[in-house]
């Protein structure tokens, strides 16, 4: 299998690294603060999205064929990520909690949104960059 390329996730994850950075210097009511909050939302989205592709990829040599990879559903590729310890079942446990919290998105962009996303930055931000490694040695 060729390497997978993760370079779009690495960029998701230092556009949300900086957001988040950037979210913190300002006031809760600006417009800036605005700004940096829907830029974390979406990047908050975009590299959910991004992290369960790659690891799709990542499983492919474990299933016989591609079709029966692509038939699988968010929660079931980190599960496999963990049956096949590309992942613990801890870390696959807050994938799913930052995966209920994205589907809110779709709903909600509002400011408890972004205080519940606020939230769990600290810890997804580091069990992406541990994603991309594993991703990376596969």
């Amino acid at each position: 299998m060729d390497k997978i390329n993760t370079e779009y996730l690495q960029r998701c994850i230092d556009t949300l690294e900086k957001s988040y950075q950037l979210i913190k210097t300002v006031e809760p009511d600006s417009i800036e603060y605005e700004m940096y909050r829907n830029s974390l939302v979406k990047g908050f989205e975009i590299t959910i999205e991004q992290s369960g592709k790659l690891l799709k990829k990542a499983l492919e040599p474990y299933f016989p064929s591609k079709s029966a990879i692509d038939s699988l559903y968010f929660k079931d590729i980190f599960r496999y990520g963990a049956k096949h310890g590309l992942i613990d079942t801890n870390t696959v446990e807050r994938w799913f909690k930052y995966r209920e919290n994205r589907n809110n998105t779709a709903h909600d962009y509002g400011v408890k949104f972004a205080l519940e996303t606020l939230l769990l930055i600290d810890d997804f931000l580091n069990d992406a960059k541990n994603l991309k490694k594993v991703i990376d040695n596969e």
